[in-house]
């Protein structure tokens, strides 16, 4: 059983950042980040290989968060920078044993408790 811990979440203005840490208890092949607000569903954010190190983003991220991973610690970051008010959820850390669609949620078999992400306007 893979564990995950996240932190780093935290209350910011519009525009600020933050970097969000995720520890796992174990290698896997992949990692990623998912995000839920109220009312709506999962929303898949970036993954990244611990392989390859490839990485993928969600269309309304691209070119303001970044996925990162240090293979020794079994750990991801994500750092999102120029944050929206849109982007308020909490962020979920997730990890799988397998390659696949990295933006499906089912197919990730572990799931951290989340961090709370609040981008005021």
């Amino acid at each position: 059983q893979v564990q995950l811990v996240e932190s780093g979440g935290g209350l910011v203005q519009a525009g600020g950042s933050l970097r969000l840490s995720c520890a796992a208890s174990l290698r896997t092949y992949a990692m990623a980040w998912f995000r839920q607000a109220p009312g709506k569903g999962r929303e898949f954010v970036a993954a990244v290989t611990f392989t390859g190190g490839r990485t993928y983003y969600a269309d309304s991220v691209k070119g303001r968060f970044t996925i990162s991973r240090d293979n020794a610690k079994n750990t991801i970051y994500l750092q999102m920078n120029s944050l929206k008010p849109e982007d308020t959820a909490v962020y979920v850390c997730t990890a799988r044993d397998n390659s696949g669609q990295y933006t499906d949620a089912l197919q990730y078999n572990y799931w951290g408790q989340g961090t709370q992400v609040t981008v005021s306007s």
